[in-house]
């Protein structure tokens, strides 16, 4: 079994893994779409966290797949059902490897659909942006998860410009530059 990792799954992997691969999924876009009730956010003031949006087939999301040992499988899936309860169902779809010699495969990713109570769904950047400088939960500020995504982002496909990513990152950093001074 492969996992994808396209959220904190890039920086807080929690689970046991026997290796990783930087690569793509095709056909998706990384959004702050998803509100955080349990993790990076509370249910009066909730954080915004990435899912995967359906898009065209020339959209790619970079991330990491974790493979996970045979014995290890059901204690894995238990632990990120659980993990990424608020809202995100299980699915198969294809991961492309950063490196072509390796072959694509079937991967198991998280996404928070538009029918679940926590989809937040479109927002402008500077309305996400604020939610999220805003929002603090038992795992930690949502600032924290933002920065440590597009930071892990920058060091595992270099090459990429996740626009949504990096424009909210850069709004936020702003806001808090306001703050402090």
């Amino acid at each position: 079994m492969w996992v994808f990792g396209y959220g904190s799954l890039i920086w807080k992997v929690d689970f046991p893994f026997e290796t990783r691969i930087v690569g793509y999924v095709k056909g998706f876009e990384r959004k702050f779409y998803q509100h955080s009730t349990d993790h990076r956010g509370t249910p009066e003031r909730p954080g915004r966290v990435v899912t995967l949006v359906p898009s065209h087939d020339e959209f790619h999301v970079w991330g990491i797949a974790y493979k996970i040992k045979d014995e290890d499988i059901e204690k894995v899936v238990n632990h990120l059902d659980y993990r990424e309860k608020g809202g995100y169902k299980r699915m198969k779809v294809v991961f492309y490897p950063k490196f072509s010699d390796l072959q694509p495969f079937e991967i198991t990713i998280y996404v928070g659909t538009k029918d679940n109570l926590n989809y937040a769904g479109e927002a402008d950047d500077n309305s996400i942006a604020q939610q999220i400088v805003n929002s603090v939960g038992p795992s930690g500020s949502n600032v924290e998860y933002l920065c440590n995504l597009a930071k892990a982002m920058r060091e595992i496909a270099p090459h990429i410009n996740d626009e949504h990513l990096f424009n909210i990152e850069a709004k936020v950093l702003h806001l808090l530059n306001g703050k402090i001074n």
